[in-house]
């Protein structure tokens, strides 16, 4: 009797691991898919890979038309550069 009470405990106690961890991994994927989501809304741009070189050139190209825009406002509200 004693036996069957100490089995069915370990089993139970198994299986509560066993649920306990498949659901910290439910949960960690819920985690990174609502962190990925976050970015995707927010707009955050991720750095370049060094061997992306258009991306790179883009992000010059961007930066450039940034600049342009910057002077042409100076200039619209009378600002000597």
């Amino acid at each position: 009797m004693m036996t069957i009470d100490l089995a069915l405990a370990t089993s139970g106690l198994v299986t509560l691991i066993v649920i306990a961890a498949a659901v910290l991994h439910g949960w960690n994927g819920w985690l990174a898919l609502k962190r990925y989501e976050l970015e995707q809304s927010t707009g955050r741009i991720r750095e370049p890979e060094a061997g992306n070189t258009r991306e790179v050139s883009a992000r010059i190209e961007l930066a450039d038309l940034r600049e342009r825009v910057r002077k042409l406002e100076a200039i619209a509200s009378g600002v000597d550069l």
